[in-house]
């Protein structure tokens, strides 16, 4: 599963920052709490969950 050019094994934080952002101003928190997921995975040099991933990949749909 790929995320806007990431590897689902590469870093996909710095996106997950762009969504968070983005969430933010929409009030969306079920995206915002999986951003926070997938930026504390990314901090912690772990994979994030692929159900995550799949609810930012799904931001941009």
């Amino acid at each position: 599963m790929a995320l806007l050019g990431h590897d689902l094994d590469g870093s996909c934080g710095e996106t997950a920052w762009t969504v968070l952002d983005a969430a933010n101003d929409l009030g969306d928190t079920i995206t915002i709490d999986a951003c926070r997921r997938v930026i504390d995975a990314d901090l912690r040099g772990e994979t994030p969950a692929r159900s995550d991933v799949a609810v930012l990949s799904a931001f941009f749909a």
